[in-house]
């Protein structure tokens, strides 16, 4: 690979030293070019940050030999060839879009790099054709229903990474029409991305991550997903998220161990009410209530312990709607499952990463 394509400006990747620090760069673009030197300088050790989905951001130590070893096991999954072109429409502060760089760099890919936009497809040429592409769900969601060419650039590619945040039934359902092969991740920073895949659309769509080779899984004491491979640096990883690991070593992720709610002491699982409720406002009512953003949590209750609760954006419902949405949530929870309260927000408090941040949004209602 001799150059990036940056926002239609190329650069010799021999020559990043002499470029990185161009007068007429924005903010994006000279970080990207930054990491590139690093990179080609030989740097052996990055620091990167947690998303802080589940608390306050936290910097990891990440070494070059965890980064390249991702890179070739995203790169083999994905059967992918050196002079493959690739596409970057992610931020590069966190792991996620640091790795398309760096996947580029240690394999060889062509790489073309865009600011991270919502619809990152729609400024290209409508002849404009990549290989692989890594895209959070917003902008996924966002090229579905964006201009024609965006849709045909998406569905000419090899493969599409997509993570950041949980794949919705609405969004699932619109990926059954694109051929390009869509395939959620599993990981997190301190796995250096992703060590696990789910093809999300096709013939071969299915709830099960596929662990990468070398990668090792197993359930601790609590039902948690534990993991030990070389992107661990051979230690084991304990993480809070709850899984059902089938013998073959594939899983299905069930929800985060620090999301159980205890209602009179029945243990609730949030995304399981979640997946519930989001059901019910996709089929119900022809559909109106679906493209409403929310979350289920807990608030104190003194009879209860945790009282199961879910926070709307937007309007109130009409109480029909209310007491409708009810019955058909007792249909598939049990009476501790099904929200107690729901409570309307004209927006949701989000982290500095764009995420919805429960805590926050608990507290206001509370409140």
């Amino acid at each position: 690979m001799d150059e990036w394509i940056l926002n239609g400006k190329s650069y010799p990747v021999a020559q990043l030293a002499d470029v990185c620090d161009g007068p007429d760069l924005n903010d994006f673009e000279r970080r990207v070019l930054q990491f590139g030197r690093d990179w080609q300088s030989g740097c052996e050790t990055f620091t990167l940050h947690t998303s802080g989905s589940t608390g306050e951001p936290k910097p990891i130590l990440i070494t070059r030999d965890q980064m390249a070893t991702s890179a070739r096991l995203t790169i083999r999954a994905l059967g992918l060839q050196p002079g493959s072109r690739a596409l970057v429409c992610l931020g590069i502060d966190y792991i996620a879009g640091m790795m398309m760089l760096v996947r580029g760099l240690e394999c060889g890919l062509h790489l073309t790099i865009v600011d991270p936009v919502s619809r990152p497809l729609l400024p290209l040429s409508p002849s404009a054709r990549f290989d692989f592409t890594a895209m959070v769900p917003l902008q996924l969601q966002e090229t579905l229903n964006g201009a024609p060419h965006e849709f045909e650039i998406l569905d000419a590619m090899h493969g599409v990474l997509i993570g950041g945040g949980p794949v919705s039934q609405a969004l699932a359902m619109q990926l059954q029409r694109v051929s390009a092969p869509l395939y959620h991740t599993y990981g997190m920073t301190e796995t250096v991305s992703h060590i696990a895949l789910r093809r999300l659309n096709g013939r071969e769509h299915s709830d099960r991550f596929v662990p990468f080779d070398g990668v090792d899984l197993q359930l601790d004491d609590r039902g948690c997903l534990a993991i030990t491979s070389a992107l661990t640096r051979g230690e084991t990883l304990y993480t809070n998220d709850l899984v059902d690991l089938h013998p073959d070593g594939s899983f299905v992720w069930l929800g985060r161990i620090d999301n159980v709610i205890n209602s009179g002491g029945v243990k609730v699982l949030i995304e399981k009410v979640e997946t519930a409720l989001e059901t019910c406002l996709l089929h119900g009512w022809n559909g109106a209530y679906a493209d409403r953003r929310f979350f289920v949590g807990a608030l104190d209750d003194q009879r209860l312990g945790q009282a199961v609760v879910a926070v709307i954006e937007g309007d109130a419902w009409p109480p029909e709607i209310e007491s409708g949405l009810r019955a058909q949530l007792q249909l598939s929870l049990t009476r501790y499952e099904v929200p107690r309260q729901f409570f309307f927000v004209s927006k949701l408090i989000e982290t500095r990463t764009g995420k919805i941040d429960r805590r926050a949004n608990l507290a206001f209602v509370a409140a």
